[in-house]
């Protein structure tokens, strides 16, 4: 096993444990706000705990609802309510070496199809089973090589 495929064997194993976590839906007001509420927590004792105001403290909550928080803010936030933040990424497809079958067959795809259209103005036309048969054995191709078109 190569060098690329063992570091995506192991990234895809780190990711595993996330993805029960996708379906989990974050609050409205935010993960800030409805922890400390649920605690019972009240913004002055947060920012006391931060050696920040309150104010501060309603900044960083509307941030985090708005999108905008810094991962260093939330980690700061999570170690001041003696928590620990915890991110990630999650493939859509479901797991990295997915992601990279889908892609490498859209390029290989892409790439016999050209060369199809071509033979096709020759009348030199492949049937639909040869067709698939290249784009499978180009997306294999590709998929070994993993050039850096892959992501374009």
């Amino acid at each position: 096993m190569g060098n690329k495929a063992l570091q995506i064997q192991q990234l895809d194993g780190k990711i595993q444990a996330f993805a029960s976590l996708q379906k989990v839906a974050i609050p409205p007001s935010g993960w800030v706000k409805a922890i400390r509420s649920a605690l019972g927590m009240t913004l002055l004792q947060l920012g006391k705990k931060m050696s920040i105001t309150k104010q501060s403290v309603q900044s960083i909550e509307q941030r985090e609802k708005e999108g905008t928080i810094t991962l260093k803010s939330l980690k700061e936030v999570a170690q001041a309510m003696d928590m620990q933040l915890v991110y990630g990424f999650i493939p859509k497809d479901g797991s990295l070496e997915m992601l990279i079958d889908k892609k490498a067959k859209e390029l290989a795809t892409k790439i016999v199809m050209r060369t199809s259209n071509t033979m096709k103005l020759e009348d030199q036309e492949n049937s639909k089973k040869r067709l698939e048969k290249s784009i499978e054995e180009r997306a294999i191709a590709i998929k070994n090589e993993m050039p850096k078109i892959l992501w374009d």
